[in-house]
């Protein structure tokens, strides 16, 4: 079939096969590029492993330090004449290219949350790898099924006051006002719940009592706090009191991983095109205003920057000084996001965007590209006009 981009609202319901392989073996390519990671870890599990940073992460071990991967993620494979899923397709090609260069790699597809996913994974790692010396977590779900049986889902409200903002449409440009209300306490702890750092930490003690995590073993998982213009919708509302849980949750974590002599780290990274970030009120506008003020500046990066960035210059150069921890603990990635010279620029700009010189002051464009790769789309290399095949098999350890 020949596949194009449907968008509908923030959601892009097709995906492309080829350039999804495109964007992984791009990835690919950036992180052989920057070298070798000499301290980096043989042994790695992913939660969260089919598209974003978690993707980006397994990319970053496998390439440029040689590890084993076990990824675990919930994707869809297609189905009649509807397309996977873009992790589909994209753990798909990481699978066959990391195999086609002597690499292990396994994947997991299926809940998370589930205690069922747990014990699959625990298994494999003990029939194939023993253990692993490093655990990312790295999911962005909608809802959780809780310990218990309840189904609880996030929310993307301000706390305490309405919020009045403006969004770009992905498709027309166009510029839209939102207005959202405050969330209830019942929306705050149930994005909590879901979005918060309970599951990771019910993943390592489930990892521990197994005996699966290995001397010196890290865990990290992914934050994002952004620009003050972002506050009152992002880290002041109900997404950044579940962030304000990563930091509980990697607290929490330091005794249980020092009995492997392990660590728990939050990395905050910088703003970027996700399908998480795509769906929040105002953040079209602030990234496109970044993107644009960062490529000028020759700081812009993606996920794949970021995460090699992580490993070469932070995590694994074996100076414990080079983690360059904030007052909180946390690894800080968001560095060249939140310099005086760039925030001051976006701030100078934030209440100026409008329709007429969107393409002047801001790089949408770029924003649009960004989302579109993220489906499969937009890469020069592909043929989009060529018949392809929508399904494309993987092998898995658990799941359908």
């Amino acid at each position: 079939m020949i596949i194009k981009p449907r968008i509908k609202g923030f959601l892009c319901t097709t995906s492309h096969p080829v350039g999804c392989e495109k964007d992984v073996v791009l990835q690919i390519a950036h992180v052989k590029h920057r070298g070798v990671v000499e301290h980096g870890p043989k042994r790695v599990l992913v939660i969260g492993a089919s598209g974003g940073y978690g993707l980006a992460t397994r990319i970053s071990a496998a390439f440029g330090s040689g590890a084993s991967t076990i990824g675990v993620f919930f994707e869809r494979p297609s189905v009649k004449n509807r397309t996977a899923s873009p992790g589909w397709y994209k753990s798909a090609a990481f699978t066959k290219l990391a195999e086609e260069e002597g690499l292990y790699a396994k994947n997991l597809n299926g809940d998370a949350f589930s205690e069922e996913l747990k014990a699959a994974t625990i298994a494999l790692i003990k029939a194939d790898l023993g253990q692993v010396d490093m655990v990312v977590y790295s999911v962005a779900a909608p809802a959780r099924q809780v310990p218990g049986g309840e189904l609880v889902r996030s929310t993307l409200k301000p706390i305490g006051e309405p919020f009045e903002g403006s969004t770009i449409d992905i498709n027309s440009s166009e510029i839209r006002s939102i207005a959202l209300e405050p969330a209830s306490v019942e929306e705050v702890n149930d994005t909590v719940k879901v979005m918060g750092g309970e599951d990771w930490e019910l993943w390592i003690a489930a990892l521990l009592e197994a005996n699966v995590l290995a001397e010196g073993c890290i865990t990290t998982n992914y934050t994002y706090l952004g620009s003050e213009v972002t506050w009152p919708i992002y880290y002041h509302g109900t997404i950044g009191k579940a962030k304000e849980d990563l930091d509980r949750a990697a607290l929490a974590l330091r005794e249980p991983m020092a009995s492997v002599n392990g660590h728990a780290y939050v990395a905050v990274m910088k703003g970027l095109m996700t399908q998480a970030a795509s769906a929040i009120p105002g953040m079209s506008v602030y990234l496109s205003l970044l993107f644009k003020i960062m490529k000028s500046n020759g700081t812009h990066e993606g996920c794949i920057e970021q995460t090699t960035r992580l490993f070469l210059e932070r995590l694994f150069t074996g100076d414990i000084n080079d983690l360059a921890l904030d007052e909180k603990g946390r690894i800080r990635l968001d560095d060249w996001e939140l310099t005086p010279e760039v925030q001051d620029q976006v701030k100078a700009l934030w209440h100026t965007v409008s329709e007429e010189n969107l393409n002047e002051i801001s790089d949408f464009a770029g924003y649009q590209a960004a989302y579109l790769q993220m489906h499969g789309f937009g890469f020069g290399e592909v043929d989009y006009e060529a018949e392809v095949d929508q399904v494309v098999e993987m092998s898995l350890a658990f799941g359908d």
